[in-house]
């Protein structure tokens, strides 16, 4: 999984959970306790989701002025 460039040196957990065809992404920045969740459907595949996820918290993180 592609991590970007700002959130290298960052700890981050990412979650899966299933909901019959549905799945839950949960990605969390382990250091500011920001947490975002998306969802998708099962075919997009866990790698897809994940950095789906991850993309968002970078989103967020930069929205809030957390990272550059």
């Amino acid at each position: 999984m592609q991590v970007p460039v700002s959130l290298q040196n960052r700890e981050i957990i990412v979650e899966l959970f299933n909901f019959g065809q549905i799945v839950k992404a949960t990605a969390m920045d382990v250091t500011s306790l920001t947490e975002v969740s998306i969802q998708g459907p099962k075919s997009a595949g866990e790698v897809i989701l994940k950095q789906n996820a991850v993309r968002r918290l970078e989103y967020v993180l930069k929205k809030k002025g957390i990272i550059q």
